[in-house]
């Protein structure tokens, strides 16, 4: 994910809706301003974060400012253990996705060689392409490193 935003993107992509505050609903601390990062990202990115670093900066003060937490608790989410998995759950629950299993990567990457690679080949068209694929199928996509 990116890590540069405008205030008007922030807006535009990090705002949440009442069906997010819902889904965040009696949460709190770090477990509220993470699980609200973690679903606000997927929706624009279509995966979980792995780790802190991938969520820009900006993103956490300005969700932390909606969530009433501050910003500096982000660092105290848990990434490892059960909390961090339930939330997980949630949010692929919430919009009925589930990770890539091997046999749909393989399928994939044989979707991507047969019908992709003979029309676009530039590393962004080819990782947007997957992106939009894994959502049609309802799939998470491999991380940026994966799919850059």
């Amino acid at each position: 994910m990116r890590q540069d935003w405008t205030p008007e993107e922030l807006v535009d992509e990090w705002t949440l809706e009442q069906g997010d505050r819902e889904l965040v609903g009696n949460k709190s601390g770090a477990t509220r301003l993470g699980f609200a990062l973690l679903l606000k990202f997927f929706q624009i990115e279509g995966r979980i974060p792995t780790y802190a670093e991938e969520v820009p900066a900006a993103a956490v003060d300005f969700v932390a400012d909606q969530v009433n937490v501050e910003a500096a608790l982000f660092a105290k989410y848990a990434w490892a253990g059960r909390t961090v998995e339930y939330h997980r759950r949630q949010i692929r629950d919430e919009y009925g996705t589930h990770p890539a299993t091997e046999g749909e990567e393989a399928q994939l990457a044989d979707w991507l060689a047969d019908q992709v690679c003979p029309v676009e080949v530039g590393r962004d068209e080819l990782a947007r392409a997957v992106q939009r694929r894994c959502r049609t199928l309802k799939i998470e996509p491999p991380s940026g490193g994966r799919t850059r």
